[in-house]
């Protein structure tokens, strides 16, 4: 709906339009040998598109334009023909003809009054096409701040929903590892350290290099190692030959931490966990996580839960048609595979 035109505003394009048409007359007409009896005959028009253009702005479209397009194009119609009329009986009078000038130019029948049908209507139609598209670029530009507001909210709550446990755990090893006075304690200290530096305002942006994704697989890696002395079998393969790729923070995380979660890691003689990640020159990220499953009665499409349903929105929002995201369970092995398209 139309906000109330300032006043200023539609005198201004008032004048706009009737400098446009005085200046279209005046070449049309040839009018540069006389110009003050141009002036005498093209006035009454410039006053009706000033009225016109006047009554438009700030009566007609912020009144019936939205409420009623038929009752506002009926009561346009009848402003500009009505206009052209009585300027066309007023102008002998006006203009200081005799009674001899003045019924010859009223008796020049219906088509001398449609001379001010063509300057009115297209100033009319001219102003309501102005106005009307301001209005329509504004609303475009509300809807997408909307949706930008809405996108920027959404993806802090899918961020939001990325699991930090694995963090408290290993607050828990780093102290075993201390009060053990094992050398890997100031070493996890300072890769967790990095890892809550990187959450907290790195990973705020919305991209960052693929370098710091990359360090910060490899210290999630290697805390969640700490929890078992003889050592878990995760083979980890990161491809770093183009660091500076732009990619959406904590994205790759997910697909880790699943594997953490629901495999069969702790199992030191049968248990697997395999990253894969590779690049190329054209900015493509091929990203594959491998693990082996527990024995297990439930469906096998539980395997992932929320974290991989959040990643797909993620990849929704972030990636549309510049991703393909592959996950399968034949209920021995869990394998996720991600083709990312990053410029």
């Amino acid at each position: 709906m139309f906000r109330k035109i300032p006043l200023l505003q539609v005198l201004l394009q008032a004048l706009a339009w009737a400098a446009v048409w005085f200046l279209v007359f005046f070449v049309l007409t040839g009018a540069f040998d006389n110009p003050w009896r141009y002036i005498k005959r093209i006035w009454p028009a410039l006053v009706g598109i000033f009225i016109v253009v006047t009554v438009n702005g700030t009566i007609l479209l912020p009144k019936l334009y939205f409420r009623s397009r038929t009752a506002y194009l009926l009561v346009g119609l009848v402003l500009v023909i009505g206009l052209s009329i009585l300027l066309h009986w007023a102008y002998p009078l006006l203009s200081g003809f005799n009674g001899r000038s003045a019924g010859q130019l009223r008796g020049g029948g219906g088509a001398a009054a449609l001379r001010y049908l063509l300057p009115l209507g297209l100033a009319f139609f001219g102003s309501a096409l102005f106005a009307v598209t301001k209005v329509a670029n504004e609303q475009q530009r509300r809807v997408l701040e909307v949706n930008g507001e809405r996108l920027a909210t959404e993806m802090k709550l899918l961020k939001s929903q990325i699991n930090p446990h694995f963090l408290f755990n290993s607050l828990n090893n780093i102290y075993t590892l201390t009060l053990l006075q094992d050398e890997r304690g100031p070493e996890s200290l300072l890769r967790l350290s990095n890892m809550l530096r990187y959450m907290l305002y790195e990973a705020e942006g919305d991209t960052v290099p693929l370098s710091r994704e990359l360090d910060y697989l490899r210290n999630y890696v290697n805390l969640m190692k700490l929890k078992d002395s003889a050592g878990l079998n995760v083979r980890l393969e990161l491809d770093a030959s183009q660091p500076n790729l732009p990619v959406a923070p904590l994205l790759f995380i997910t697909f880790v931490e699943n594997a953490f979660k629901h495999g069969r890691i702790e199992d030191v003689a049968e248990g697997y966990i395999d990253i894969k990640l590779n690049t190329d020159a054209g900015g493509k990220v091929d990203f594959t996580v491998t693990n082996n499953l527990p024995q297990q009665d439930g469906p096998k499409d539980d395997v992932g839960g929320i974290g991989l349903d959040n990643l797909r929105k993620r990849l929704a929002l972030l990636y549309p048609d510049r991703h393909t995201l592959r996950v399968t369970n034949d209920g021995t092995t869990f394998t996720a595979h991600l083709q990312l398209q990053t410029r």
